[in-house]
């Protein structure tokens, strides 16, 4: 009986972290697309912040931070799922591997954040170190081998004042932010003032932001065709023309008060062709449209290569511009050495022969009847770093994207909030065309102005906003904040330096 007692109390205490990290990062999830439970925000975050100050050696540091973030983006990114139940017998027996592989290998950037804090963080200070680690860590979760901020912290706020924060400090700032005032939570039973003052202080800051103003429309009408082709059907032989004829009728339609539009916009590979013989297919697309110009997605062969790419047909089957994907998805588009993979019978879901898709030269701006428009081709909507590269200023963002890979959970979802954060960090209205949906207008201040929902088909008619003025994130990027956590990151650290020289 005492040796019984003995092992329940001993393993009370290295239990607890564990369960803390696991429950604390899956409910802390909730707080994303499409749920948006933002009061777990300061809740998980407060109790992280308070499990950080209890840990003792690096490793349980790295453990804990290594499980919170496993349970985070596992919850997070279930999607993840989704696409290998399109072609099962294929790839179904990945997807576990894929869920938690993705999940764990993402958080080993948290992991390194909470081992390091641990190690030279003392006391108190250990909660700023932390803060600044962890946003740097999201850095490198952004940028490193291609970049996936997927589920990044900014993304809860987007249907919240603090979303207009976004052009002033973008989403690594949004982030820190949030970090800042909600890590500090742990200290509530030691410091109750110091624990609240940070919360007060953001609060107050989001407090005094403007409402943003009604969005000022164009004369420009632009057309969102969505077919709504699912993905198990979209390339099938005896269904596929189905969702090209439903394009073109779409597109031939009349507007409800006689007007001319003045852009058609259909979604990702919305031809089920290769570019190379799509000749008599694209002829038929340029009579439905008329004289209005039509961009849409298509496959292509170049010089041994193949590309996803987007379209611009102005009156001939001969694309009058094109654009090649650039920041393609590793394991879905490409392959890494995947012409050695493929004699293995390994591709990625989209290739088309050996390594899959080429990368394009990177982003352009597209001359169009509405002004210059930047094309970002589905996933390359996530990543902010790729907006701000490109070679000017456009005036309108267009997302053309193939949802259908995501599934209906929580996937197309979380894509619309990032495509939303990109407008609003630009200051550009987006045109965002998704195969089955979210299709929508977005105004720059991120508001939705029209959309069609998820698994529908349809088409809407909607004016164009027009821009506002360069932000100051267009104009700077992540490098301001970028240099904040390390100059955060060096203060705590000498202050920790201090105060274990004092003791």
């Amino acid at each position: 009986m005492i040796t019984k007692a003995w092992s329940a109390t001993s393993l009370r205490p290295a239990f607890l972290p564990v369960a803390t990290a696991v429950a604390a990062g899956g409910l802390l999830a909730f707080a994303l697309a499409p749920f948006h439970v933002l009061w777990l925000v300061p809740l998980c975050l407060g109790l992280i912040g308070y499990q950080l100050l209890q840990v003792s050696s690096i490793r349980r540091g790295a453990l804990f931070g290594w499980l919170l973030g496993t349970a985070y983006f596992s919850v997070g990114m279930i999607w993840i799922y989704e696409p290998f139940q399109i072609d099962a017998d294929r790839y179904a027996w990945m997807a576990p591997f894929a869920v938690v592989g993705l999940a764990g290998g993402l958080a080993l950037f948290w992991a390194l954040a909470f081992g390091v804090a641990v190690r030279f963080g003392q006391g108190a200070t250990r909660l700023p170190l932390f803060i600044a680690l962890l946003s740097l860590a999201e850095f490198a979760r952004a940028y490193v081998l291609t970049g996936l901020p997927w589920a990044a912290f900014g993304q809860f706020w987007i249907d919240t004042p603090a979303a207009q924060l976004l052009p002033w400090i973008g989403p690594h700032g949004l982030g820190l932010l949030t970090l800042s005032a909600t890590v500090p939570l742990g200290l509530i039973r030691r410091r109750p003032v110091a624990a609240m003052l940070p919360v007060f202080a953001v609060g107050a800051i989001v407090g005094l932001l403007p409402k943003p103003p009604v969005a000022v429309l164009t004369e420009h009408t632009l057309r969102l065709v969505q077919p709504n082709a699912p993905q198990d059907e979209k390339w099938h032989p005896d269904l596929r023309w189905s969702f090209v004829d439903r394009q073109l009728e779409y597109s031939r339609a009349p507007t409800a008060d006689g007007s001319a539009v003045d852009l058609i916009l259909w979604p990702e590979t919305a031809i089920p062709l290769m570019l190379n013989y799509a000749e008599d297919v694209l002829d038929e697309v340029v009579s439905a449209a008329g004289d209005t110009p039509v961009m849409l997605g298509i496959q292509r062969r170049t010089d041994g290569q193949y590309h996803n790419s987007a379209i611009v047909l102005q009156g001939s089957n001969v694309p009058a511009q094109i654009y090649d994907k650039a920041h393609l998805v590793p394991f879905g588009e490409y392959i890494p050495a995947g012409n050695l993979m493929a004699r293995f019978g390994v591709h990625g879901f989209a290739s088309q022969a050996g390594a899959g898709y080429a990368a394009g030269p990177g982003p352009r701006l597209l001359d169009l009847p509405v002004g210059k428009a930047l094309p970002l081709i589905c996933y390359e909507a996530v990543f902010p770093q790729d907006v701000n590269a490109a070679p000017g200023r456009a005036d309108l963002l267009i997302q053309i994207t193939n949802d259908a890979w995501f599934g209906t959970y929580s996937g197309p979802y979380q894509h619309l909030v990032q495509a939303r954060m990109r407008a609003i960090e630009q200051g550009l209205p987006m045109a965002r065309v998704a195969n089955t949906g979210i299709s929508a207008m977005i105004d720059p201040y991120g508001r939705i102005l029209d959309a069609l929902p998820l698994g529908v088909a349809g088409y809407l008619d909607v004016a164009l906003p027009a821009p506002l003025p360069r932000t100051l994130y267009a104009r700077t990027g992540d490098l301001p904040v970028f240099l904040f956590c390390i100059v955060l990151g060096g203060l705590a650290l000498r202050r920790s330096t201090t105060l274990a020289r004092g003791s």
